[in-house]
């Protein structure tokens, strides 16, 4: 993964390739994640809504819509990451800009690549742990993340997009630090079907 971060729509074909494997694994959707109120439901349908109005805003561009997450969870996600690589993989995306009062003026396809793919990566994590399903991600990947996160942490933590850090061993795995880092509990597990109401 770490290798293809000069090649955004690669990278985001990979990775939203994994969650798309995720996503058709779930036999429930209402089943907690790691993020507090959060059913598996509720990962898809924030990567399919928060990202179309990040990309009009900062280029004039309107994204497919599929049905609601409520709806088809699976139709919803595929739609939207299929929207996502044509617009990556389309020759005209290379000349065109995203502009945005926070991060300033660069480059499109980065500006996917370092905002919305890094989100389908993190929250791979949520659905593959809420559902039962294999939630290991790119250990390269997630220390590049870590290594670029922590000397800003405290923008990152007021901007309000992650939670209070989890305290893990100095000594643990990539995956378990970027984990604590960004407000999951790497011991997380949803509670039993009889313990939800």
């Amino acid at each position: 993964m770490v290798a293809l971060a000069d090649q955004p729509a690669e990278r985001h074909r990979l990775i939203a390739a994994t969650f798309t494997d995720r996503v058709l694994g779930t036999r429930d959707w209402d089943m907690p994640t790691p993020v507090a109120e959060w059913a598996a439901r509720d990962v898809v349908r924030h990567l399919c809504e928060w990202f179309p109005g990040f990309l009009a805003a900062g280029t004039g561009l309107e994204l497919e819509r599929g049905p609601s997450a409520d709806d088809d969870p699976v139709a919803a996600w595929r739609v939207h990451a299929d929207a996502v690589q044509r617009l990556l993989d389309d020759p005209a995306t290379a000349g065109r800009l995203l502009r945005n009062p926070h991060i300033g003026e660069l480059p499109l396809a980065g500006a996917i690549d370092q905002f919305y793919t890094v989100d389908i990566f993190m929250h791979t994590w949520d659905l593959s742990r809420a559902t039962g399903q294999d939630d290991r991600l790119d250990p390269g990947l997630c220390a590049v993340l870590l290594a670029g996160m922590e000397p800003m942490e405290d923008v990152i933590r007021g901007s309000g997009q992650y939670g209070t850090r989890v305290d893990v061993p100095p000594e643990a795995d990539p995956q378990t630090r970027l984990l604590g880092f960004i407000g999951r509990d790497p011991a997380f597990t949803p509670a039993p079907a009889a313990g939800r109401g």
